[in-house]
């Protein structure tokens, strides 16, 4: 050995080695579990087809239109997800777009959730993959259909892991922590739920992070949340909802625990045709509660792991979460959720409070991992080895006992769908220069012998590559209707029970009738005849309305939606190239240091 060998030697600590390859071997433990994790909850999506689930509808190929940027009549609900949906699928299939990014959801939060915690064993990051990942929120939010939703949640911990970097000084971070602002501002819940995490973290004081790095993350943080805020505000008609969606959407018991038991158990959605059956079994009851307590024991624990920022801003947002959840329980909370949602634009984000436990999952996942290491810690004092070894193991494991609907597809309510060759003759069939669609029966809703008859929102607007006229008042259970934000679809449902339905749509500016005839509903009396018929093949019926088609133009103004996207665009691309620079960077220093 040469003496500069030997004084390196010297000077390394004599375990640095052992150290890496443990690391390095818990990585691989972690990525390995959140893989099994993820191919165990959605192993029938390697099926063909799509999958089809009350919100969630996916079609061979989405046609980018002007709605899809929020230039339409109807709220920006999915604005800009249908012009992400519709530039993707130009690239991939729709159905591999979708099973992509379901795979990603569920892989990506539980392997942020087990890095999220610096410095802790490997057992204990697994308690934090299984706890995120595997829960009643992530069921309900799957079934419902919400997995827009799901992007933000699964971006929840790494935009920790990112901001915690951005306060050390490492400006490199802000980048990612932008391009994942981004993608889940791809609808407006998951922009909020963002947004909420990372610019709280940038703006918070202390740190060592330059005001510069503050103002610009502010900045494009809210920049982010342009091309759904934009059409939203300059929209001709306010967005503002009905209070009636206040009560029909507020969070429910779907547990014996009662509604604050539910929430704090991850469950509560409003839908009871999305809870998992086993929220009423005692075996699953117990063992979710021996969860929750797991992280009431490590909670104290998170001060040794997290930063006070960090700590104070996670707390913060799970309190604010669960507050939003129960408001409607409060005593004067309705009154002041109705207010909002009926007077403020936007305010009707907020009448599903339930979606805003993401915050609180995080805390949960973070603490009962914690939970699970000081555990490990106390066993491995009094105990040996391997009783130690199965302390910090077995919860990782509890998530999945006590919800094991969740395997395989939601226990099938996941299983992929293949839609009928019909479809696919009546989208040819379409002319788009005469005019809009309207699908009937005229309803949001639909269920479909050949999509296994579960509830789903009309895959037929997506599908048919025209702009689509599409009723958005909702059933809620039983018969409660919450009235919808779109005039035109109003005044649409009103011609079409009219004495001269086909003079009235031409006038709204529709010049198609598509007729769904394999699901329950209506067709209006006397509609049909006064429709030119082109592509009738008994499952999907097509129509032309005839004579000249009007426009209709009450509609946000172009330019500044069309800047508002631009602006998105630029944020992304820009934080994607600083991402890729920086990656490129860091490859050739280790290649440099490989060599060296």
């Amino acid at each position: 050995m040469t003496a500069p060998q030997a004084a390196a030697g010297a000077d390394a600590p004599p375990d640095s080695g052992a150290k890496h390859r443990r690391a390095h071997r818990g990585d691989w433990i972690l990525l390995t579990w959140c893989v099994l994790l993820t191919v165990v909850m959605l192993g029938p999506l390697a099926a063909p087809g799509y999958v089809l689930s009350y919100d969630m509808v996916a079609v061979p190929d989405q046609t980018l239109l002007p709605s899809s940027v929020g230039l339409s009549s109807a709220v920006p609900r999915a604005v800009p997800l249908d012009a992400a949906v519709a530039l993707g699928d130009s690239v991939l299939t729709g159905q591999l777009l979708q099973k992509l990014a379901l795979a990603g959801i569920v892989l990506g939060g539980a392997l942020g959730a087990g890095l999220a915690l610096p410095k802790v064993r490997t057992g204990t990051r697994l308690v934090a993959a299984s706890v995120y990942s595997w829960n009643a929120y992530v069921f309900e939010r799957l079934v419902i259909g919400h997995w827009p939703t799901l992007i933000a949640y699964a971006a929840l911990p790494w935009l920790l892991i990112l901001g915690r970097r951005v306060r050390s000084g490492r400006s490199s971070a802000l980048a990612p922590g932008l391009l994942l602002v981004g993608v889940s501002a791809l609808t407006p819940t998951g922009g909020l739920i963002a947004a909420a995490l990372f610019g709280a973290l940038v703006l918070a004081p202390g740190g060592k992070h330059t005001t510069r790095v503050r103002v610009m993350g502010g900045a494009a943080v809210l920049a982010l949340q342009a091309p759904w805020v934009v059409p939203s505000v300059l929209r001709p008609d306010p967005a503002v909802s009905d209070p009636a969606g206040v009560a029909a959407f507020a969070a429910a018991p779907d547990s014996p625990l009662g509604l604050l038991g539910s929430l704090l158990t991850l469950g509560g959605i409003w839908n009871d045709g999305a809870v998992p059956d086993s929220r009423a079994l005692p075996s699953a009851l117990v063992l979710t509660v021996i969860v929750l307590a797991l992280a009431v024991f490590g909670a104290t624990e998170l001060r040794r792991h997290l930063g006070r920022a960090e700590l104070t801003v996670t707390c913060t947002l799970a309190a604010t979460g669960l507050l939003v959840a129960v408001s409607s329980a409060l005593p004067g909370g309705d009154t002041v959720l109705e207010w909002l949602v009926s007077e403020v634009p936007g305010g009707g984000l907020i009448r599903d409070g339930q979606k805003f436990l993401a915050w609180y999952a995080l805390l949960v996942a973070l603490a009962a991992a914690a939970g699970a290491g000081r555990l490990a810690r106390a066993a491995a004092n009094r105990t040996d080895a391997a009783v130690a070894v199965a302390i910090a193991l077995v919860p990782a494991l509890l998530p999945i006992a006590a919800l094991p609907d969740l395997v395989w597809g939601a226990a099938g309510r996941l299983e992929p769908s293949t839609y009928p060759a019909a479809w696919s003759d009546v989208r040819a069939a379409i002319d788009g220069d005469h005019g809009d669609v309207v699908v009937v029966p005229y309803q949001p809703f639909r269920r479909f012998p050949w999509a296994g008859d579960r509830t789903v929102l009309d895959p037929a607007p997506r599908y048919l590559g025209v702009e689509a006229v599409v009723p958005d008042a909702l059933p809620v259970g039983g018969d409660t209707v919450v009235p919808g934000e779109d005039r035109r679809a109003a005044e649409v449902g009103t011609a079409l029970d009219g004495d001269d339905p086909a003079r009235d749509l031409a006038a709204l500016g529709v010049g198609w009738v598509a007729v769904e005839q394999d699901t329950p509903g209506d067709v209006p009396d006397g509609l049909l005849e006064s429709l030119e018929s082109v592509e009738i093949n008994g499952t999907l019926d097509l129509y032309r309305v005839p004579g000249p088609i009007g426009t209709w133009s009450r509609i946000p103004p172009a330019p500044p939606v069309i800047v508002a996207d631009i602006v998105f665009s630029v944020i992304l691309i820009g934080a994607s190239a600083d991402v890729a620079r920086n990656a490129f960077s860091r490859r050739r220093r280790s290649l440099r240091s490989e060599v060296s």
